[in-house]
């Protein structure tokens, strides 16, 4: 087995695409998936699993229905299943999000910023 840590910032120098979620480590069912926010993404949720955003870099919003949190370099944030949510970055933040394998980036809404799932970097 070779041992080698897995470096954030150069992995994430191997992709631009935005909103686009890159695997870069499995855990048991868990996905541990490194993406780029920036502008605004859509209202969605995820109606089984919780979803875990880690900020690297940046800072991000995420609207709620009912308010919003704001994430900045170095802080995590637990959204509960189910709950309705919109990401959003002024500018472009690096953002680590720790989810079950299968989970579609758009959830329940689907369209034209879903990602293809499992895309390796």
């Amino acid at each position: 087995m070779k041992y080698e840590a897995i470096n954030f910032k150069e992995k994430h120098a191997l992709f631009s695409e935005v909103w686009s979620p890159r695997v870069i480590a499995e855990m048991n069912d868990y996905q541990f998936k490194l993406a780029k926010g920036e502008g605004e993404f859509v209202w969605h949720d995820h109606p089984d699993t919780d979803e875990v955003f880690v900020i690297i870099e940046g800072t991000l919003e995420i609207e709620f229905r009912d308010g919003k949190v704001t994430l900045n370099e170095g802080e995590m944030f637990v959204i509960p299943k189910g709950v309705e949510h919109k990401p959003y970055a002024k500018k472009l933040c690096k953002v680590l999000l720790i989810e079950p394998k299968g989970v579609v980036n758009t959830g329940d809404s689907g369209g034209e910023l879903t990602a293809k799932n499992d895309i390796w970097v």
